[in-house]
């Protein structure tokens, strides 16, 4: 399905409730009548991180696929890699309903969703189904994971689903930045996120066995300087993996409709793009791009994803772009991204990142 064929069917899709739509989605990607595109294959597009193979730098984010159902058909829509959750341990609700509301003017959601999910055992069944069927040519799967609502201590949930999910993982994403969960973004400091850190590596090195998978940290946009600072100072001395910057926004920009922007959640989509952006450049910064950053907010065209690899970031994340640019968004997104890269003389995607920062 082209951008253009999305476009006029989008207004009819839209008449449906967000979340609706989004479960009629994965209900049509399971059936196999979902549109597939045809994926981008260029030698400029690869890229190898963490010992991992990326056909492109185009990742699916977390949220889409909370219970690692669609892994195969997202792949089939020509993402580089696919990031399925947030998976908790024990089966959640989230929070109540309607929780998920769209600004179609301006290209933007607010979610309240509070991380539902069939828990870590209904996760790992459908984890294990696609794995036994994996196609060499696909990317790597990534398994974000977050506390349940009611958990008071952290890191028992976490290290829960490490021992149960790590094996599985190419990487492993530890959310500690949805907006919609209490307490969560106070791990987002530097003595709690050390201690969870270290319990977590601990797990990892127990239960993954000879090839334990990456670790990444996924944190907020909405992070002051001073934080940001502090934060990368911590996940430097934790030797982690990786960064995912970031996620939704608590913030509110003055444009918005106001009985849209009055809805309580996180926000997420075009008007996420230059913030996101500019946080990705601070840590690359203050990281002095020693840790390999995925980038995420506000992606809808090629030019928004080559700016955050510009900025710092070694692969990017899309999920909102999906909603409103279709189907078709990563391929097209990398077709746009190799002429980027030609029109700068760049031979590859790995020459143009942090090329925007001077460090």
């Amino acid at each position: 399905m082209s951008l253009n064929a999305y476009g006029l069917l989008r207004p009819l899709l839209f008449t449906i409730e967000p979340e609706t739509a989004h479960n009629l989605t994965l209900k049509a990607m399971k059936a196999g009548v979902f549109p597939s595109c045809t994926p981008v294959k260029n030698e400029a597009l690869k890229i190898e991180l963490w010992g991992l193979k990326f056909p492109n730098p185009i990742g699916l984010s977390a949220g889409f696929d909370k219970n690692a159902e669609v892994i195969a058909p997202a792949f089939k829509l020509g993402f580089g890699f696919v990031e399925a959750g947030t998976v908790t341990p024990k089966p959640q609700e989230g929070n109540p309903k309607p929780r998920v509301f769209r600004d179609p003017t301006h290209e933007a959601v607010i979610n309240a969703m509070g991380f539902p999910n069939d828990g870590m055992t209904v996760f790992k069944a459908n984890l294990e189904q696609f794995l036994s069927r994996r196609h060499k040519a696909q990317g790597a799967v990534g398994i974000n994971i977050g506390m349940n609502k009611t958990q008071d201590q952290p890191a028992k949930d976490y290290c829960a689903l490490i021992k149960m999910l790590g094996p599985m993982a190419d990487y492993l994403t530890i959310n500690i930045s949805s907006p919609n969960t209490p307490g969560l973004r106070d791990l987002q400091k530097r003595e709690p996120l050390l201690e969870l850190l270290s319990a977590i590596k601990d797990e990892r090195q127990k239960s993954c066995g000879d090839h334990p998978p990456p670790i990444l940290v996924k944190l907020a946009p909405d992070l002051e300087d001073a934080q940001q600072e502090e934060l990368a100072g911590a996940l430097l001395e934790a030797e982690i993996d990786g960064i995912i910057l970031g996620n939704t926004t608590l913030a509110r920009p003055e444009n918005l409709p106001a009985n849209f922007a009055a809805r309580t959640g996180g926000l997420s989509g075009k008007p996420l793009t230059q913030r996101s952006t500019a946080i990705i450049s601070n840590f690359y910064k203050l990281t002095k791009g020693q840790t390999p950053i995925i980038g995420v907010g506000g992606i809808s065209n090629g030019r928004d994803a080559y700016d955050k690899i510009k900025a710092g970031a070694s692969l990017v994340q899309l999920y909102t772009g999906l909603i409103f640019q279709g189907p078709a968004i990563a391929s097209t997104i990398n077709r746009e991204l190799v002429e980027l890269l030609r029109a700068d003389g760049l031979n590859n995607i790995a020459q143009a990142i942090g090329v925007s920062v001077k460090l």
